[in-house]
This record gives C-alpha cells, structure tokens and sequence, in this order.
C-alpha cells in the first residue's frame, strides 16, 4: 500500500484527518480552483483547510468583540456546530481560555456532534492542538492544559458549582430545561476578564429564545442551509426544498428563520399550516377576488389577487385558496391586465373587487381590458379586523385550506390585528373577501310583496 510522504498527525482519538488536495477540494468547493493560484505549495493548501479564518462565512465570526453572549440562529447544515467549535478552539489556542463548558441537549449529542461529529471539536484544526476526550470524566483536554467539561440540559443542576470562562451551548431550542440550563450556566461563567457564551440553535417559537433574544450584551446572527451548499450533498439541498420550500417548518429548520405569533394576532401559524392541502378538489365555483390599489408607482400599495373557489354545499362547504397573484408598483392597466389574465387562466365565474377606493372606476378599469369580464362589486363597511374576525373562525374550524405554499400572504394573516403589521394587507384583504363571499355571504331570501 502506497503511503503520502507527508502523514498528518494523528489525534489521540483515531481520527487521522486527510489532507490531500482532492479531499481538500471537496471540503473547499468552488473556492479551491482560486486558490491554486495563490498558494505555493501542498503545504499551504493544507494550512489554508486547516485555518477556519479562511473558510468562515461571514456569520460564522462575529461582527464585534464586545458582546456576552453571541445567539447564532441556522438552518440545519448551515454550519452552526462548525462555528461554535472553532469559536471554542480559537478560544483555547489565542485567547487564553482554560475553562471550557460544553451543553448539549443530551450526553449523545454532545459527542456524536459537539466532539466526535466532522465539524465537532476532536476533528477540527491542526492535529497536534486537538483535545483528548475522557468518556468516563465527560472532559476535555487540550495539550495546552486547557480543560472542557461536558453538561447536558436534562440536568439543569449539573452546573451549579463549577465556573468557566468560556462556554458553547449548543442546539438550545432543544433542551428539556431551557431557561434553567441558562441560567445556571451564565452564573457559572464568572472566571477571567470577559467569559462570553455561544450558542448555536435552529430556531423554534419557544419562550426561552423569546426572552433570550431581549437580553443585554447580545450579538446575533444567522445562517440558512443554502449558504453551506458547498458542503452539503446536491440531493439534500433539493428534496429539502420540495418537501419544506416555502413552508413554516421550512423557513424555520432549513432558513434558520425566527417564526412566532404576534399577540392579538387572528391567524396563528399552525393554523395556517394546518390549513395547508397537498390536493385540489374540482371547485363548484371559482372567483378572483381584487384589493386595488389608491395609488401607483414602485413605492404603492400592491393590488390584492387572490384565486379562490369553492368545493361542497352549505355547512359541508369548504374553500379552497387557489393562488395568490398579487402584483406591486403597476399601473392601473397594469393590475387590470394581470387580474384578467389570471381570471381567465382559472377560468373564474367572475372578479370580486372591492370598491371603497376606486368606486365604479375599478369596474370601468376592468373592462377597459376586457369588456365582457363579469364584475361583482362590494363594499366593505366595516373594519378590516370586523371582516376578517368570521373568515379567521373558518380557519379554525378547518373550513379554508391552502392549495400550496403562499408565504407572504401568510406573513399577512398572522399580523393581522397586531402592531407587527407595518404595510397595508392587500393580500390578505383580498383572501378575506373571497372567503366571505364563497361561505359567509347569504343567499338571497325571496320575500313577498304585499299590493
């Protein structure tokens, strides 16, 4: 067998990291081909793998020095366990932390992904500075003397009494006990000059993160899972996004996006993904209902569209939201086109536009496009929340769904009544209207004249 002149130095652990260019260059991706011409010799190359300073996107440093706590908040892949290992190693090796403290959700996965993890703290770095593992102790040691202790968030009292000057949490979103871990543990960061904490997580609308997220001396940042496309496999990144792309759970585990309910709000969003339908049931009826504009120009309100129908008569009537089709920054014209083209492409029964603003000019507009478009006009004299409110119930009772992934619509309706909502909700308006014609609006009753 045919051995490299240049061996690395094994770790203590097994773990011999390979350092030939072809393995370089798929942990590199489309950066090795730059560096080739820049770098002298393998040696170089290998020292550049190794440096995390060279590799690191831009979240995975911190802006600033001067915080106590640095939140990074990721997507899964997106590379957080890297970023906090090499925090804790840079820590060791150049800032003179001796005391380390490891928390992680579980005994498991602090050594399947804090240490003996790709990314984790026992394959990092240059082999001769990587720490040895004690299983039976749950303890680090790094050949500077510098010691880590291993802690899990199923024993909140496992860190009281110990102190550290640095300390890594990891996947906090996750821990059995979240505020009383953290707790404890920031009273445990009280040795050297400045103890600061990491903690690296895939968000979730937990109370702990809420109030963590208003703390003091805090510095956050975030990563999605696309930004560490590089190192991940191709057929993760896309089964990923057509399972998950443009859902809740999607913008949440793969855009390490911070997703809640605003108090007051009428939409809550498992409501709203509860409302989701993988499949379309041939409507009885069919409308696109239009929030127009007062104004236009890039800086306007956007024109409302929504496509909606109708499946099932009375009490058993559902409804199902088609398409959302809104359209910002048009003219007039421009908005009256994009409504007929989308009317006709569901071959809707007719347009239900809304005529506070524009009065009769919204019809007039309509069919200077298309003549023969029918136009069933309403008048809304009442507030958008009074409006809403009855269309919100519907929700709850399972009685709309969602024939896709309508992510700014959503935004929308989970702000509505709330102070989150900063723009006017065309969309969300328009959803309103189609909703309450399709289910709440009262057949007329034939009445008898008197002579």
């Amino acid at each position: 067998m045919k051995t490299s002149r240049r061996q690395a130095l094994p770790n203590k652990t097994g773990f011999t990291p390979d350092l030939n260019p072809q393995s370089i260059a798929l942990r590199l991706g489309h950066k090795y081909d730059a560096l080739l011409h820049g770098l002298r010799s393998s040696t170089d190359l290998n020292q550049y793998a190794l440096n995390w300073a060279h590799q690191a996107r831009p979240h995975q440093t911190p802006e600033f020095d001067d915080w106590l706590i640095w939140l990074l908040l990721g997507g899964r892949g997106s590379g957080k366990t890297r970023t906090g290992a090499e925090w804790i190693r840079e820590q060791v090796a150049h800032h003179g932390k001796s005391r380390i403290a490891l928390v992680a959700p579980t005994i498991n996965d602090a050594r399947e992904v804090m240490l003996e993890g790709e990314s984790g703290l026992l394959h990092i770095g240059y082999p001769s500075e990587r720490p040895t593992f004690s299983v039976s102790r749950r303890r680090l040691d790094w050949p500077n003397g510098a010691v880590g202790h291993i802690f899990t968030a199923e024993d909140p009292d496992g860190l009281r009494g110990p102190q550290f000057d640095a300390a890594w949490a990891d996947e906090f979103c996750a821990w059995a006990y979240p505020e009383q871990a953290l707790s404890n543990l920031r009273l445990a960061l009280r040795l050297g000059e400045a103890p600061q904490l990491v903690i690296t997580t895939t968000p979730r609308p937990i109370a702990a993160l809420k109030a963590l997220m208003q703390t003091k001396g805090l510095l956050i940042s975030r990563g999605s899972t696309a930004d560490n496309a590089d190192n991940l496999a191709p057929s993760f990144l896309s089964s990923m996004e057509d399972a998950y792309g443009g859902t809740q759970l999607g913008r949440q585990e793969l855009g390490g996006e911070y997703i809640e309910d605003h108090p007051g709000a009428l939409w809550t969003r498992d409501m709203l993904a509860r409302a989701f339908s993988e499949t379309r049931p041939d409507c009885d009826k069919i409308i696109l209902a239009i929030d127009p504009p007062v104004t236009s120009g890039p800086h306007s309100d956007a024109c409302g569209l929504i496509m909606a129908g109708r499946a099932g008569q009375g009490r058993e009537a559902r409804a199902f939201i088609l398409q959302d089709g809104t359209v910002q920054g048009r003219s007039p014209e421009g908005w009256a086109k994009a409504a007929i083209s989308l009317a006709r492409a569901w071959q809707a029964d007719y347009i239900l536009a809304e005529t506070n603003q524009g009065g009769e000019l919204v019809s007039s507009i309509l069919r200077a496009v298309d003549p023969a478009v029918p136009i069933r006009s309403v008048h809304a004299s009442r507030s958008k929340q009074a409006r809403a409110e009855p269309v919100a119930l519907l929700y709850e009772q399972g009685r709309v769904r969602h024939c896709g992934y309508f992510t700014a619509l959503e935004d929308e309706l989970a702000a509505m009544g709330t102070q989150a909502l900063n723009h006017s909700p065309d969309r969300a308006d328009a959803l309103v209207w189609a909703v309450r014609e399709l289910l709440l609006r009262s057949p007329a009753i034939p009445r008898i004249r008197q002579l």
